[in-house]
């Protein structure tokens, strides 16, 4: 706790002191009043910033030797007149790397967040003033930006009235899903699963057929929590609930909660998940299932055409498909809602041109740019008939990887839901369209979630979960009762202990934030 106040202290500090110079920024008024011979020079300049990216674990990324020499990084500098310096921040060591960062005044011109103003990520650089408000400019160069990103996402960039960041958004914000192997379903001749008993006994078939990890678990149960969501008892920042006129986080429903660890425990005692799933990384995982050797498992919904391409390099006759996910006794199921904003950026207060990089993020919600990153350079990659583009999207794993690559990681404004240009040209991106439009939209749960974050929880981190993770408090124990380490029914105590390690502060917080609805947002469904 003394290690995050000291960091954002030095933050709060020499943003202060940034604040008291930022009048030595400004430009001279008499290069303000020049005329148009410079004005039409100043539009043909090259407009340089640098600009922080997480590196999203995209394998395209990580492995490129220079990323600002990348081909497709000078295309997007040519179409939009700007020299990048990009700096990757890398993907597992995210929030320290952002934190230390912010600590160390190693600031760029543009800084790429995960969501809103506040986050953990953010070190409390917006409330410390490193960044700009953007209303003005946004009104005066982003008229592409303010028409097309929805007012729920710009709402998440508000900070005391105030815009200060722009969004990359989520039109549906239902977007894991539960995946399997549909070949491997149809070998046991079993229906496709709806409840938990029903998952279990698919599970049970996939192990009699010799798979080696018929749920594919995962460290943290991240990606890998999907009968938590059976019993809605996510234990996640935006998962709090109204329970007896009180507010409290879901985990705190026991007797639900006690549902979905037995439920684990099953899947562990009959090996059903592999016995090491605390310990399995991303890259594992990920590694583990595209080798062949997994059945049932989380992911992103829109990763599911890149991932069978990549699989069936392995095993080629594998059919990945996506299934609503296993309901429990609500009759409901599904992952826990996105927030409206995937990423967001913000500009340095100390930018001298702020009005050159919204024209840039305005330039990625246009048309040319919408191309752009579908279906890449028009005679390379494409051909058109009049309004009819012929693309034909890539097989092999490496193009495949590029494809994403320029698609998700350089296109950073727009509706990350689905890129539906390029799934529209092929009846597999038609069904996967059809996956986020009803399946999908039809489950997940959401909650009650308080932004900027609650006060109590940033001051014990063992006690705080985050987006997609539980508190470490409570993995702790989750992990030890699932490997029969501590009993299940021991969950009341494990609620009271987070209680006396300042969970109490915390529902006294969310009951004062959440009467007088200061930064809280309800659940959508």
């Amino acid at each position: 706790m003394k290690k995050w106040a000291s960091l954002a202290l030095t933050c709060m500090l020499v943003m202060s002191f940034l604040a008291g110079c930022s009048g030595k920024n400004e430009p001279a008024k008499e290069e303000a009043a020049s005329g148009g011979e410079k004005k039409a020079e100043a539009a043909d300049e090259v407009t340089k910033f640098s600009i922080s990216l997480r590196t999203l674990n995209f394998g395209y990324v990580e492995k490129s030797p220079d990323i600002n020499a990348d081909k497709w990084v000078k295309r997007v500098e040519d179409l939009t007149k700007t020299d990048m310096d990009i700096r990757l921040v890398p993907h597992k060591e995210y929030e320290q790397k952002m934190v230390q960062m912010f600590a160390t005044n190693d600031i760029p011109d543009v800084v790429q967040g995960q969501g809103g103003t506040t986050g953990k990520e953010m070190a409390g650089s917006v409330e410390a003033g490193v960044f700009m408000p953007l209303d003005d400019l946004l009104k005066e160069y982003g008229p592409n930006l303010l028409k097309k990103i929805p007012k729920e996402a710009w709402n998440r960039m508000s900070y005391q009235g105030k815009i200060y960041g722009i969004p990359e958004w989520l039109g549906n914000p239902s977007r894991r899903a539960t995946w399997i192997r549909k070949d491997l379903l149809d070998q046991t001749g079993l229906p496709v699963p709806k409840t938990v008993d029903e998952y279990l006994n698919v599970l049970r078939a996939f192990k009699k057929l010799g798979v080696e990890n018929p749920y594919m678990g995962r460290q943290d149960f991240k990606y890998a929590d999907t009968f938590f969501g059976s019993y809605d008892v996510f234990p996640y920042l935006s998962q709090f609930e109204e329970a007896d006129g009180q507010v409290q986080p879901k985990f705190m429903d026991s007797e639900n909660m006690m549902k979905a660890l037995s439920t684990y425990k099953t899947m562990f005692d009959e090996g059903l998940i592999n016995k090491e799933f605390a310990t399995i990384n991303p890259t594992t995982f990920k590694n583990t299932i595209l080798a062949g050797k997994a059945g049932i498992w989380t992911m992103n919904a829109n990763e599911l055409i890149q991932w069978q391409t990549q699989l069936q390099d392995t095993v080629k006759d594998a059919k990945l498909e996506i299934i609503p996910s296993p309901v429990g006794p609500d009759g409901k199921g599904g992952y826990y809602l996105y927030g409206d904003v995937a990423r967001s950026y913000f500009i340095n207060a100390k930018y001298k041109h702020p009005e050159k990089i919204i024209q840039f993020f305005d330039w990625m919600v246009s048309d040319e740019a919408e191309q752009f990153f579908t279906y890449g350079v028009e005679g390379d990659n494409f051909t058109k008939e009049g309004d009819k583009i012929n693309y034909k999207q890539p097989t092999d794993a490496q193009a495949v990887d590029e494809e994403r690559y320029r698609q998700a990681f350089l296109w950073m404004v727009q509706d990350t839901t689905y890129n539906k240009g390029s799934l529209s040209l092929t009846e597999e991106g038609k069904s996967l369209m059809s996956v986020f439009d009803n399946t999908l939209a039809n489950e997940g749960r959401d909650g009650i979630e308080f932004d900027p974050r609650l006060e109590a929880l940033k001051k014990n981190p063992d006690i705080a979960p985050l987006s997609d993770t539980p508190p470490p408090l409570l993995i702790t124990h989750m992990v030890k009762m699932v490997y029969g380490q501590e009993p299940i029914d021991n969950w009341p105590k494990v609620i009271e202990e987070w209680k006396s390690k300042g969970g109490s502060d915390v529902l006294k917080e969310a009951n004062e934030r959440y009467q007088s609805k200061e930064g809280v947002f309800l659940p959508r469904k």
